[in-house]
């Protein structure tokens, strides 16, 4: 049941995502920053994605990415359609795999340290929702703010 529910939120969240991107009306803008604002909204958009496909599509999936976590913050200009197919490949990645996951193993350790202390699985995901919802809502916020 919480297999359903997982691919559920991250589906809605993701789709809310690709929305924001969408929505800024000058593509330049996903890459401002400005004052105490230091991440753009292209970079959080990179970071969700790289995210996302390293902890469910690598470490759960064995999909194979390989994540730069630097490039996440560092790159700048990706177009605002090449983000959105990022989102949607990402959407589609999460629920291949989750589709697929045996719940059983969702009691079962993390196979990574992420934190302090190990963690089952299901409180990863849930985890990972929460951090995708942060920067989700520092996205609108940076829209709101900076694509004038």
């Amino acid at each position: 049941m919480i297999i359903e529910s997982l691919k559920s939120l991250y589906n809605r969240d993701l789709n809310k995502l690709k929305a924001e991107i969408e929505a800024y009306r000058n593509e330049e803008n996903l890459w401002k920053t400005d004052k105490n604002i230091s991440n753009s909204a292209g970079n959080l958009c990179l970071h969700l994605i790289g995210n996302l496909n390293h902890f469910i599509g690598a470490h759960l999936g064995n999909t194979g990415y390989i994540r730069n976590r630097e490039l996440e913050f560092s790159l700048k200009g990706v177009p605002q359609a090449e983000l959105t197919e990022k989102v949607e490949a990402t959407k589609i990645m999460i629920d291949s795999v989750l589709s697929s996951f045996p719940s059983e193993e969702l009691e079962k350790e993390y196979p990574l340290v992420v934190f302090e202390d190990k963690m089952t699985t299901e409180y990863f995901l849930i985890h990972l929702i929460s951090h995708l919802d942060y920067h989700l809502g520092q996205i609108n916020y940076h829209r709101r703010l900076l694509d004038l």
